[in-house]
């Protein structure tokens, strides 16, 4: 695959374009009003990832990126364009190691954080909970411990809902500094103007809420707790984040950083960045190939697993493509540089996988609009639950401890989590395996078709003619045959020319030499050998009469979709016929065993091709395809799937040429070989690198797999608020039990989501 197919997948749009790094999102809530805001500008079209910490917005020549940025200013937040991944910002953490990226940095702060508010924490709960350790004025050694946590610790909670206070707005971030605050303020109250603060003081831990007198009883460690698991949820969050983006990140990092160009024939190390199209340089072995390139002089094998997934390493010469990134493994290539920087296949590939991860699957939609809202519904929930238990003779201690664990326990960070964790890593598994989505809307395609369409040539097979049989006459030899037959062919570009003298070269003959060499204009082609004339014609265009036993070989060769041609030598009433040559195209090996599972994961696949119906059906039984429409035009494919689809089927198309563009953007779902033209890539939903069938099961089990983990983090995220409000209300769950809960939650969906990360290729 080059960098010309790969550009394919990212052409076609008109409006301008951009991606924007986002900083001071907390939650959900903070990505969905960044997206309404900008979403309200004129002719703007954006989508805001919280997973990713980054905005794809689309906008007019009205709109300027100072609008765009400005407009994030106005909602509390920053924005600025994403950098070029080989200029990814990085911040020297004055350590001497490597410079750490933003995020990177921020995890070890937030880890710095979560540490000390640990360290203060644990003592404070720990005397809470064991009445036997409550010694003298122990309530005020844990206020000593507490306030720093509750301030320092806290403090990215406060800020955040405090930068959204003055912009009208509430997040999850309110819930918590709300909750936290009211807990440790309603603690000073009781030590400082109530009993609480009384030497002697004892009083149990419950995991429920409890009646009581308020200004005798503290929450320090409900405010302590809630804070210190808060911020270790965030973090084993932010972490979680930064590994489901590393196959983005290890596609940024893979190229070279350095190149050995030629100049004046002596070789010279320049920085990647100086390399310029049209320049030589040379590679290695071991070493990676620098740019997208075509190889002027040498030989060896290119390990592509990077791009392809086939840890098979593929041999190349002279006059073939590489890419950049991928790994020479054993002989020297000198290699013209024909892309470089953005325009490389590599670079084309992060930013697909890039753009999908930041858009949206339709399952997602209703996350955001719940998030939207949910923050205002909880505050008027947790004042509700106050005011009930008040006005029903609760207590004090049960309507503050039931409204701050309604406060806490409803963050709908899992909510935000659900959809775009699954997204990235299950897009760049697929990209490590070879499968580039076009976008997240594919995910749900995938699972609810039932019918698949096999393009013949290109998809199934292979698209390179080969030779199948090799029938000579009477008193000659199938060497000899292949070897007259080769040197005629030598002189031709045509592919049954260049399959027939392959086919000799790999069975080592002795092709003579030809002269006289002449194209006979869609006859076929003639040459002199020895002093005769040779010539290789197909049957129409041979008038000779042909023994019985060729014309059947020939019959038969037609009737299963080969091409024959006959090989005479002579002229005119002197000619006598050689034997005849069988070339065909050859089906891919791996074509009947993918088709079978195909089939096993409730597919039911169609062979659709222009081909005549008895190749088509020679083939369709090679690899166990039952149904078979042939002898159709581009306009005829279109017509058979809407057919299909009209019956209420889901239909996927599966092609490589440009006669397949239009049934592949017709079709619930295309898939494009990345072996065939751009016009294809670019009308397909998904592009498999590989060119092989095997990639078509592997991208549908790993989309599948991926929209299932999608819809269970969206279950577990919707049962568990659903489940855990109306407990907190009931006081049936104590604050910084509530803040445990919250935390989890957001690990569990991520985590459930890097289980994608393990995903392995079907079975073969």
């Amino acid at each position: 695959m080059t960098a010309t197919d790969i550009a394919a997948l990212t052409s076609g749009t008109t409006a301008r374009e951009i991606d924007l790094e986002l900083t001071g999102m907390t939650c959900a809530s903070c990505a969905n009003r960044i997206e309404r805001k900008l979403n309200k500008l004129p002719g703007v079209s954006a989508v805001v990832n919280y997973a990713t910490e980054q905005a794809h917005v689309e906008f007019p020549d009205s709109v300027t990126l100072d609008d765009l940025v400005g407009t994030v200013q106005s909602a509390g937040y920053d924005a600025a364009p994403v950098p070029e991944p080989s200029a990814a910002p990085t911040v020297d953490d004055g350590s001497g190691d490597v410079p750490q990226t933003r995020a990177q940095r921020e995890v070890a702060e937030l880890r710095q954080r979560l540490l000390i508010s640990a360290v203060l924490t644990i003592p404070v709960i720990a005397v809470a909970m064991i009445p036997a350790w409550q010694f003298t004025n122990w309530q005020w050694f844990s206020l000593t411990l507490a306030a720093p946590v509750v301030v320092w610790g806290a403090w990215p909670f406060h800020k955040a809902a405090w930068i959204n206070l003055r912009h009208g707005a509430a997040t999850m971030d309110t819930l918590v500094s709300v909750g936290v605050t009211a807990a440790f303020g309603w603690s000073l109250y009781a030590l400082f103007w109530g009993t609480a603060g009384t030497p002697g003081l004892r009083h149990g831990f419950t995991f429920l809420a409890s009646r009581g007198d308020g200004a005798s009883h503290i929450y320090l460690e409900a405010a302590a707790g809630v804070t210190t698991f808060l911020l270790a949820g965030r973090y084993f969050e932010k972490r979680s984040k930064l590994q489901a983006g590393d196959a983005l990140r290890a596609l940024a990092e893979v190229g070279a950083k350095d190149v050995t160009v030629l100049v004046d024939g002596r070789e010279k190390t320049i920085p990647i960045t100086e390399l310029a199209v049209g320049q030589q340089f040379v590679v290695r072995p071991g070493e990676k190939i620098a740019t997208d390139g075509v190889i002027v002089d040498g030989a060896s094998a290119v390990d592509q697993a990077i791009i392809t997934g086939e840890s098979v390493p593929v041999q190349v010469q002279a006059g073939d493509t590489v890419i950049g990134g991928t790994v020479n493994a054993d002989g020297r290539l000198v290699v013209t540089a024909s892309a470089v920087g953005a325009d490389t296949a590599l670079a084309q590939i992060s930013k697909l996988v890039a753009d999908a991860q930041t858009g949206k699957a339709p399952v997602q939609r209703l996350a955001d609009r719940v998030s939207g809202v949910f923050v205002p519904i909880v505050i008027a929930i947790a004042v509700g639950v106050l005011g009930f238990w008040l006005g029903v003779g609760g207590g004090t201690v049960l309507a503050f401890t039931a409204a701050v664990a309604v406060l806490v326990i409803a963050c709908p960070c899992a909510l935000g989590l659900a959809t775009p964790t699954a997204l990235m890593v299950g897009t760049g598994r697929g990209a490590k395996l070879g499968i580039l989505l076009k976008g997240p809307e594919v995910l749900e395609s995938t699972r609810q078709v039932d019918t698949i369409f096999l393009d013949k040539t290109g998809t199934v097979t292979t698209g390179v003619m080969a030779v199948r049989d090799v029938h000579p006459a009477d008193g000659v030899s199938a060497d000899e045959l292949l070897a007259l037959a080769a040197a005629v062919e030598a002189g031709s570009e045509h592919p049954i020319g260049r399959a027939i003298v392959t086919h000799a070269t790999e069975r080592g003959l002795t092709v003579p030499s030809a002269a006289d060499f002449t194209n006979l204009a869609g006859a076929g082609v003639i040459a002199v050998i020895d002093g005769a004339s040779v010539a290789v014609r197909g049957p129409r265009d041979v008038s000779v009469a042909l023994p019985e036993a060729l014309s059947g070989q020939i019959a038969a060769a037609q009737a299963e979709g080969g091409t024959p041609v006959i090989v005479t030598r002579g002229q005119h009433d002197d000619e006598s016929v050689l034997g005849v040559v069988v070339v065909a195209d050859e089906v891919k090996p791996t074509s009947a065993a993918a088709i079978a599972q195909l089939k096993k994961m409730g597919l039911t696949p169609v062979l659709l091709t222009g081909d005549n119906r008895g190749a088509a059906e020679h083939i369709a039984r090679q690899v166990g395809i039952d149904q078979v429409i042939a002898d159709v035009t581009p306009d005829g494919k279109i017509a058979a799937i809407a057919a299909k689809q009209a019956e209420g089927h889901v239909v996927a198309m599966v092609g490589d040429g440009v006669n397949d563009a239009a049934a592949l953007a017709g079709a619930d779902l295309g898939l494009a070989m990345g072996t065939g033209t751009d016009v294809a890539i670019e009308a397909s939903d998904l592009t498999l690198v590989r060119g092989d069938l095997w990639s078509v099961a592997d991208a549908i089990a790993l989309s599948r797999r991926t929209l299932r983990t999608i819809k269970a983090n969206l279950f577990w995220a919707f049962a568990y608020n659903v489940a855990a409000i109306p407990l907190a209300a009931a006081g049936l769950l104590n604050p910084m039990m509530a803040g445990a809960a919250m935390a989890l939650s957001s690990v569990f969906v991520v985590a459930n989501s890097l289980r994608l990360r393990g995903f392995r290729p079907v079975a073969r």
